[in-house]
């Protein structure tokens, strides 16, 4: 029996407005170097999301570990949340996405993560996989006893590679959230492929040839990489949230499908007319505020609490 709950909203007339807007202001994309591509998303993943208000954070390098803790006031001490940044594995850093991680925290009321994880080409396939495996261990190693994943893009794609990787003396994983995940990077998906699809953020050749960079030459269904094709059989829940025009589109739904099918219980978030990770313009959209301020919840009705969970077993060859 499947257990997908999907949920559709449409766009606001305020909404439209800000989305039109918005991506007016997007600037042209330059071929420059990868450190100048780095810099650039930095600057504007920083500058689309503020720190929400009474968020500490704080630097950290530790047996390995790199990234940010966000910290709201008063989180519980053995729950953390692990936030893995997207950039296509090869731009984005956790200082930048400290925005974007603290608007989930301060929601949610939990200590967050935010991890630093090796970039392609210089560290290709499965350098972020290991890195965000040890950060599980890592947490462990903190007092963290249950963690929910959050990821966004590629990052939503490192925390469902998770779920197929085989991770020991790791916290409960509580729950996962994805926003916009890339789960295929064999790119099979009917929105990648569509000449109907008009995704205004994101192209066909720039993905293609970020998979390729990260790759560098491993198999584009290995299940660390591509998650879509090696869904586990025990889930967390799962929430997906995505926009009805992204080439990433289908990487959502059909995981969502999949892992339904599988028994997990998973919710698809559809947001008409909004553009890859609108989360992120929490300021701009009130979408944005509703699809975090979901995300938090969720986070929140799945801490186990007193109830018996069963760790997650990856899935069999």
């Amino acid at each position: 029996m499947t257990r997908l709950i999907e949920n559709s909203y449409a766009l606001s007339d305020e909404d439209t407005a800000a989305e039109t807007t918005l991506l007016g202001a997007r600037a042209p994309r330059a071929v420059t170097s990868i450190q100048a591509r780095r810099d650039g998303y930095d600057q504007m993943i920083a500058g689309s999301t503020p720190i929400a208000d009474g968020v500490r954070s704080e630097s950290v390098h530790d047996d390995g570990v790199q990234g940010w803790w966000v910290r709201p006031a008063e989180p519980v001490a053995t729950r953390a949340i692990l936030f893995l940044h997207g950039g296509a594995y090869m731009v984005g850093s956790a200082k930048a996405y400290r925005g974007l991680a603290s608007q989930v925290a301060v929601r949610a009321g939990v200590a967050t993560f935010v991890l630093d994880y090796p970039l392609a080409p210089e560290h290709p396939f499965p350098a972020a996989l290991d890195a965000a495996a040890h950060a599980l261990a890592w947490l462990r190693a903190q007092g963290v006893a249950e963690v929910a994943l959050v990821g966004d893009s590629a990052g939503g794609g490192l925390a469902l590679g998770l779920l197929a990787d085989t991770v020991r003396d790791v916290p409960l994983i509580a729950s996962v959230v994805v926003f916009s995940p890339w789960t295929d990077l064999a790119l099979g998906g009917d929105s990648f492929t569509s000449p109907e699809t008009h995704d205004p953020v994101m192209e066909a050749a720039g993905v293609s040839s970020a998979a390729s960079s990260y790759l560098a030459g491993a198999d584009a269904t290995d299940g660390r990489a591509s998650p879509l094709h090696a869904i586990p059989d025990m889930l967390p829940p799962l929430l997906l949230q995505v926009g009805r025009d992204e080439l990433l589109l289908d990487d959502a739904c059909r995981y969502a499908a999949l892992a339904a099918k599988r028994g997990g219980d998973v919710r698809l978030d559809v947001y008409e007319g909004l553009h890859h990770v609108f989360q992120r313009s929490v300021g701009e959209l009130s979408a944005a505020r509703r699809a975090l301020d979901d995300a938090a919840g969720f986070i929140a009705a799945h801490w186990p609490r007193d109830k018996t969970t069963v760790p997650i077993a990856p899935t069999k060859p």
